[in-house]
């Protein structure tokens, strides 16, 4: 009979401590630059350097990106993609320059103003964050939609971040790598 009590207690220790560690969050907080050398961009992304400053709550995880984008090489025109002068998105992390974004950690979607945002924790403590927005050009509205994976390495003094995104110009992937400050 002793027995019996004491491999119950045991099980309703263990299963409440897996409760309990399944309910936890990985936290995302600090602040953030990204190590070029060590990160695979994309030839339509040339940055030269990038920060994240993230905030997290239970509920919420704000990202403040701030990018400064290599200069054109000498003589190369600036090109008209996607719908106006120069190119790109802008933005922060579709692309452009700084940018600040609040995502639900509820899995909802949630409105960021002209873009649609989305995040959800995964079970294997990963975030997947979704960003969507159309855009109206001179040639009609485009889509851009652009989901970025992150996953603490280094016992969370490394940010790695595999970024897709989706445009009428293709597909591109990029696998940045952060360190903390």
């Amino acid at each position: 009979m002793k027995l019996k009590i004491i491999f119950t207690a045991a099980f309703c220790l263990i299963a409440g401590a897996l409760a309990v560690s399944a309910q936890q969050k990985t936290d995302y907080s600090g602040s953030w630059t990204l190590d070029v050398s060590k990160s695979k961009l994309s030839e339509r992304s040339p940055v030269e350097s990038m920060t994240m400053d993230v905030t997290q709550t239970d509920n919420d995880i704000s990202v403040d990106t701030k990018t400064v984008r290599k200069p054109r090489p000498e003589g190369e025109g600036r090109g008209g993609g996607m719908g106006r002068p120069g190119g790109g998105m802008g933005g922060g992390m579709m692309g452009g320059g700084d940018a600040k974004h609040t995502y639900t950690l509820d899995g909802k979607e949630s409105d960021g103003g002209d873009i649609s945002l989305k995040a959800k924790t995964e079970k294997d403590g990963k975030l997947k964050l979704t960003q969507s927005r159309n855009i109206e050009t001179p040639m009609g509205s485009i889509n851009v939609k652009t989901v970025e994976t992150w996953q603490l390495t280094d016992e969370g003094k490394t940010l790695k971040v595999v970024r897709e995104t989706e445009t009428p110009r293709g597909s591109q992937t990029s696998e940045m790598i952060f360190t903390k400050n």
